[in-house]
């Protein structure tokens, strides 16, 4: 759909969501008129929902995409699964001409430095800041050995000599990542700038001591973490998109959010803005069945989930699929819904009724049941265990699930033993059948990945740039060997591939589904 086709949505209106606040940052240009609205609950922390009125729903996938689909419905355009890595507004940022600024002063187009990774080596280099934003969350302070300190969220993630480290554990109930301890170090420059003998620290706004361009990262100039204390209360705090992906911060090298550009043509930034600024279809259902009833409509297949997740958190607040759930079972259109969230266990009920006047097919996404790799990749999202434990509840609602193993991760989830274990977990979660698709990078994506890989597996660099050389997709070659490997393991383990419409229908003899609560979103 094209988004001069929207207009505001109502105020006061009887879809309205409970609990919401109306908030007014500035509006993108692209959404003139739009309701906007924060919620005061701590999974929504720092986010913004533009709720519009969509004038078109149904949209035609362009016939240049390699889906096997044609029609689309998305009620959401960005996601609210991703996390929040920020810092303190008074932090200060090395530039690019040695001087140094406030994170909260920087603002897009700054020139700063960050590193890349170039061999076994990691060196500075000159790169912009490319997005700016602020939230609030609880704050950290760490403290470092030579009375540096940096305060930061949770989440936030500083570079150490075994590698990426967030500043405090995972928070129970969710999978482990590596975190700091007092017996960890932080790499940089420290507040001193490079080595050159001048004994004198480099004070904010202050030039560093000499240039930085090509210079090794050495563990040298690392300083060890003293204390990591809460502080016991929310603060604003700030981070920034970068060509590099990091930054130097207080002297140590800072990880930062990534970007995509999928929201660039909303006059919004690719990075932050995806994640935390979410345009909400508010008359999706409403619209849906009006353009189901049209005489041109020729009932063809919809399928959902397919660009922005149509349950993830948000949907908790909006309840917009059950609206479009209905729709397309009083119209009897078939339909298909791809996700990672576990929030469609609550529309059961609605899915039921639609299986039995038309076919619905449900699927997964599991691409590997590696739960660090998940963190590190999916951050946001269910984990796979968790997405496996709603493929066994569908199951025993009466639906034939399909797992679309997807993404497989050249040199990190494509090995034997991983293919092996996710499709042994798919199997016993109750799937009828799996269907592998290894990484394909479309353009925002792909800068996003290829600085994320540049971070956390600097060697496997050299290998990406010849798998996708020729674009978004990868060699035919690789794509049927691993498809390959895939469906040998999948016949081990009783899986096999669905035939046409097999997903699709719920058994006549199934037994009623059970009455399922709403999903907790926190």
């Amino acid at each position: 759909m094209r988004w001069d086709n929207l207009s505001s949505a109502t105020h006061g209106g009887p879809g309205d969501p409970p609990e919401a606040a109306p908030a007014a940052p500035p509006l993108p240009l692209a959404l003139p008129g739009a309701v906007t609205r924060t919620f005061d609950t701590p999974g929504f922390a720092g986010m913004t929902f533009y709720e519009v009125r969509a004038r078109s729903i149904i949209n035609r996938v362009p016939g240049a995409s390699r889906v096997p689909f044609e029609w689309t419905v998305n009620p959401y355009r960005g996601c609210s699964h991703a996390c929040v890595y920020c810092l303190a507004g008074e932090t200060e940022i090395l530039l690019a001409d040695g001087h140094t600024r406030p994170l909260a002063e920087l603002r897009v187009g700054d020139e700063i430095y960050g590193t890349v990774a170039q061999g076994n080596h990691r060196r500075y280099v000159r790169t912009a800041v490319l997005a700016h934003w602020s939230t609030v969350k609880p704050a950290y302070r760490i403290t470092l050995e030579d009375g540096t300190t940096l305060t930061a969220s949770a989440d936030h993630r500083f570079l150490t000599p075994r590698g990426w480290k967030h500043v405090t554990a995972a928070p129970p109930g969710e999978p482990p990542r590596p975190y700091l301890t007092i017996t960890d170090s932080l790499l940089g420059i420290g507040r001193s700038g490079p080595t050159t003998g001048d004994p004198e620290r480099c004070g904010a706004g202050q030039a560093t001591a000499a240039p930085l361009d090509g210079t090794i990262l050495s563990s040298r100039t690392a300083l060890r973490v003293r204390r990591i204390e809460p502080q016991g209360r929310e603060l604003r705090l700030y981070d920034i998109t970068t060509g590099t992906g990091d930054f130097i911060a207080n002297g140590v090298v800072s990880h930062n959010c990534f970007a995509r550009n999928t929201h660039t043509y909303l006059d919004l930034d690719p990075g932050r803005d995806f994640d935390t600024r979410v345009i909400v279809k508010v008359n999706a259902g409403e619209l849906l069945r009006r353009e189901l009833a049209a005489p041109r409509w020729g009932g063809g297949h919809i399928a959902m989930g397919t660009n922005v997740d149509c349950y993830q958190r948000a949907e908790g607040r909006y309840r917009l699929m059950p609206q479009i759930l209905a729709a397309l079972r009083d119209f009897a259109n078939p339909f298909s819904i791809l996700t990672k969230g576990t929030l469609i266990v609550r529309d059961l009920p609605l899915l039921r009724q639609a299986a039995e006047v038309t076919q619905v097919g449900l699927s997964l996404s599991v691409g590997f049941v590696d739960e660090r790799m998940w963190r590190a990749v999916e951050p946001g999202t269910p984990s796979p265990r968790r997405r496996l434990d709603v493929v066994r509840t569908l199951r025993d609602a009466g639906f034939a699930v399909g797992v679309l193993m997807a993404p497989i991760l050249p040199g990190l989830t494509d090995t034997d033993d991983s293919i092996e274990e996710t499709v042994a977990a798919i199997a016993a979660a109750g799937a009828v059948s799996v269907t592998p698709l290894p990484l394909h990078l479309r353009p925002g994506a792909r800068q996003w990945y290829a600085a994320w890989l540049a971070r956390e597996f600097p060697g496997l660099v050299p290998r990406y740039r010849e798998l996708y050389g020729a674009g978004s997709y990868l060699p035919q070659a690789y794509q049927r060997e691993v498809t390959a490997r895939v469906r040998i393991a999948a016949r081990r383990y009783g899986l096999h591939r669905p035939a046409p419409g097999e997903t699709r229908q719920v058994p006549p003899d199934a037994a009623p589904a059970p009455a399922v609560e709403q999903l907790s979103l926190l």
